[in-house]
């Protein structure tokens, strides 16, 4: 299988093909006309083995026509894998070694029965139906054609490579077990790998075989989980002649993908020839560390990463075994006659290869010499540097071992058998081995083996990174792992600051969303294509590729870039903003004006102008003055429930106590004017306790609608976002509207009844006559509370409480001028006009 975006693609295979050699043709085939090739060596209990020495592109079980061509001609193709004769020779060592300890089954001689396989289904057939397990085979395929024929038989079947998840069905496949992780890990490793860095867009290739098929309906399955999209699913033929190849390649003109290496050679020599550069290979186990494949690539599969089976760091002994070959023992051992002709590019006298058809003719090859040195050539064979699939071998021949150990440690009366019997490690049915392998955990190197439900070992892949070093070769170096036995969510550890890239493109269907945005899925598009919209107004994101945004809490606001929820901005008319310095100011100045104008009125209290002018009332005026200039300093500062439920009715009576006196100094002077008749008693009804009776009385309507206005719905402070969403305004709200309504109105209805009382003496004489004054005091009065209405009503936040505060301050101010300023002009500058005879009239005491 293989997964392939914009630029990323990855194979998921095994060997699919199968096996054919000219020279051991008749062996592969199974026509029976040749004696097949084995090694064989006798004991108490012989161990079959089946490794795919040699390999075809195309299987001659599925292709008659085929298998003409090869019997009738010399057209059939044949590869020799040094790999796949390293595993071989690995498994005969183990039984050695095993054979030669006293510790560890010393009664018992292991034996070994291998052949080749040519990963073919007849042959391998043929191969097992004489032994009592059975190490191998290499392909799922196989393995699964193997397990379904030996069903019946119960013959376990161990193998070291087969890794489709379609063989972990212990119902359909109950004889099977294998050292090598299954491949739903290891799909789900790479679904994680390309997740990991953002590579969601992949298309999936795979060759025409049910194996490939499994895989891709796996992965296509997991990919949903991890957000990881197919673009495409694409299955090329077995056999990939060139026009196969111009299909896949036409598919994948700017992907990067993984294949299995029997291949790999014909893919990269066409993605060559095409110079298709900056590709990011992802290889799987099956050829994640096969350095043949650099050797003719090189700069091509520069930093591929790659998922490995657990490597054994050396296995003590297996490279001297490997090694102790020579020309007179090639002839003694069977295939190592054709690999000393494959390794040193020359010819036996009595060489089996007499149809051999490669890259060069074998008859035109000189002969062997006998003296060739293996360290002159570099070969698979040898290479011990990356134990994996050897590893495995080496671990399957140990399962037995230690199995036929438990076999061996029963006790009569004890077994796990019928009565309690136990079964001869000499002498044993298969289903009987098998029940003692589905139960043994051992350890091997110092590193335990364990087994799950399926007979699955408990995966780990070592992540490897094709590197390049200073001599041009390659390095494989470890970058992580994946453990399958970690918590979910930590099983795939990398240190991306090792890793060796080529140069390429990110392979996505769309570009992540940065915080701040959300994803907002395309119609009939698979969910890694999406368009990227920003958050709602009040609403964030601070992750990446956030499906929702999260609204902010009431008292936050998101920031510029929508990915962090901060305060709000709080807003009030402070003290410290400059609109309320000016009015706090402003407010003092007043103060201090109504103040200094006591002041000067107390210092000539016994002069005409002061006592003609109703001396008390003027003093109570001018104090409750002060206090409305005061009262505006309440509406400054950041509002409280407190200060909401003083400041408006202190608004109210103050204001109230200024007009009431107003008017009642308006109504003496209109009155005193009136007793001046022949016979009017008028003034003895309006004297000073009158005048300060009416006072009381005015202020007293206000301070039950006051009362009232608190005892029912009084005002509160509010945190106000219905304005600004990013703003919190911080006000006093009236609580009921017809209260503070009805407060206003009072001092309007006041002001009204002061204006027609001055406008009723405005014809009297002149000379200290207040009523023009509190008449044009009036008219500003009234301009400004008519003007502050419309304004208040269309202005929020800080700008209400200012135009509020701007009104008390104005209105205050024009009947402090109005009424005062003509009397301290008088006083302070021109005293000469302060004296009786220029008083018309004498008001007061």
């Amino acid at each position: 299988m293989a997964l392939l975006a914009a630029n990323v693609l990855v194979f998921i295979g095994l060997f699919t093909g199968s096996f054919c050699t000219a020279g051991t043709l008749d062996s592969c085939v199974f026509l029976g006309e040749t004696e097949e090739l084995s090694l064989y060596e006798d004991g108490d209990v012989v161990i079959g083995g089946l490794f795919p020495l040699h390999f075809s592109p195309v299987s001659l079980f599925l292709n008659w026509k085929r298998v003409y061509e090869c019997v009738l001609s010399v057209l059939c193709f044949s590869s020799f894998s040094s790999r796949a004769l390293r595993w071989m020779h690995t498994m005969t060592f183990a039984i050695k070694e095993i054979n030669k300890r006293n510790d560890f089954l010393s009664n018992i001689t292991l034996g070994f029965h291998i052949r080749d396989s040519c990963d073919d289904i007849p042959v391998s057939l043929k191969a097992t139906l004489v032994s009592s397990v059975i190490i191998g085979d290499a392909g799922s395929g196989v393995s699964k054609a193997l397990l379904r024929s030996l069903g019946s038989f119960h013959i376990p079947l161990v193998s070291y490579f087969a890794s489709c998840s379609c063989l972990s069905n212990q119902k359909e496949f109950p004889t099977f077990m294998r050292t090598m992780p299954s491949d739903a890990f290891q799909i789900r490793a790479l679904i994680q790998l390309v997740r990991y860095f953002g590579w969601t867009w992949v298309g999936v290739i795979g060759v025409e075989s049910d194996y490939a098929r499994f895989a891709i309906q796996l992965f296509l399955q997991e990919s949903m989980h991890y957000g990881v999209c197919a673009a495409y699913t694409n299955f090329y033929p077995v056999e990939l002649n060139q026009h196969a190849l111009d299909e896949l390649l036409d598919v994948i003109q700017v992907t990067l993908f993984l294949h299995s290496p029997y291949k790999m050679q014909d893919i990269l020599r066409e993605v060559q020839r095409r110079n298709m550069t900056g590709l990011q290979w992802i290889a799987s186990e099956a050829w994640a560390t096969a350095k043949s494949l650099w050797e003719k690539s090189g700069k091509l599969l520069q930093g591929t990463l790659g998922f490995a089976i657990q490597r054994a760091a050396v296995i003590p002994g297996l490279h001297q075994h490997l090694t102790s070959l020579s020309p007179l023992s090639i002839h003694k051992t069977a295939f190592l006659a054709e690999f000393w002709e494959e390794t040193f590019k020359c010819r036996l006298n009595d060489s089996i290869n007499t149809h051999y058809h490669g890259e060069d003719t074998y008859h035109d090859r000189k002969m062997c010499k006998g003296t060739e040195k293996f360290d002159d050539v570099y070969s698979p064979y040898f290479d011990v540097t990356q134990l994996r699939v050897s590893y495995n071998v080496y671990k399957a021949v140990y399962l037995v071992a230690h199995s036929l150990q438990d076999m061996s440690d029963c006790k009569d009366g004890k077994g796990p058998f019928q009565n309690g019997s136990c079964a001869n490690p000499k002498n044993f049915k298969p289903w009987e081995l098998l029940h003692y392998m589905k139960r043994t955990n051992f350890s091997v190197l110092g590193k335990e083996v364990n087994f799950d439900q399926n007979s699955d070992p408990i995966a780990y892949y070592d992540l490897m990174n094709w590197q390049q070093i200073s001599d041009g070769s390659l390095s494989l170096v470890k970058v992580g792992f994946y453990d399958a036995s970690l918590p979910s969510g930590q099983n795939l550890v990398i240190n991306d600051s090792m890793i060796q890239w080529p140069v390429g493109k990110k392979s996505v269907c769309s570009e992540s969303c940065p915080p701040g945005f959300r994803v907002a899925r395309r119609k009939g598009e698979p969910i890694c294509c999406y368009d990227c919209i920003p958050c709602a107004e009040g609403e964030v994101s601070n992750a990446t590729d956030s499906l929702e945004c999260s609204p902010c809490s009431e008292d936050t606001w998101p920031n510029a870039a929508r990915d962090l929820c901060i305060p709000k901005n709080v807003e009030f008319l402070s003290y410290y903003d400059a609109l309320g310095i000016l009015l706090c100011t402003t407010s003092v100045l007043g103060a201090c004006m109504s103040f200094f104008v006591v002041v000067v009125f107390f210092k000539y209290k016994d002069t005409p102008i002061v006592r003609a002018n109703n001396m008390e009332l003027s003093f109570l005026l001018l104090v409750f003055l002060a206090i409305c200039f005061l009262v505006g300093l309440l509406f400054i500062g950041e509002p409280s429930d407190w200060l909401c439920l003083i400041k408006f009715p202190a608004f109210g009576i103050s204001f109230a106590l200024c007009i009431s006196c107003l008017l009642a100094k308006t109504s003496v002077v209109l009155m005193a004017f009136r007793a001046r008749l022949p016979g009017s008693t008028v003034m003895k009804w309006f004297g000073a306790k009158q005048q300060r009776a009416s006072v009381l009385l005015g202020t007293a309507v206000q301070v039950f609608v006051c009362l009232s206005w608190l005892l029912t719905a009084p005002p509160h402070a509010n945190y106000n976002t219905n304005y600004h969403s990013s703003t919190i305004i911080i006000e006093c709200v009236t609580g009921s509207e017809v209260g503070f309504w009805c407060v206003l109105g009072y001092i309007g209805f006041l002001a009204c009844m002061c204006l027609v009382m001055a406008f009723l003496a405005r014809k009297l004489p002149d000379n200290f006559n207040e009523a023009k004054f509190i008449t044009f005091s009036m008219l500003i009065f009234f301009a400004v509370w008519i003007t502050f209405i419309p304004v208040y009503m269309s202005t929020v936040g800080k700008f209400t409480v200012a135009v509020h505060v701007f009104a008390i301050l104005a209105s205050t101010l024009g009947l402090l001028l109005c009424i005062f300023a003509p009397k301290c002009y008088i006083l302070l500058l021109r005293p000469d006009k302060n004296c009786k005879k220029k008083i018309f009239f004498f008001l007061g005491k």
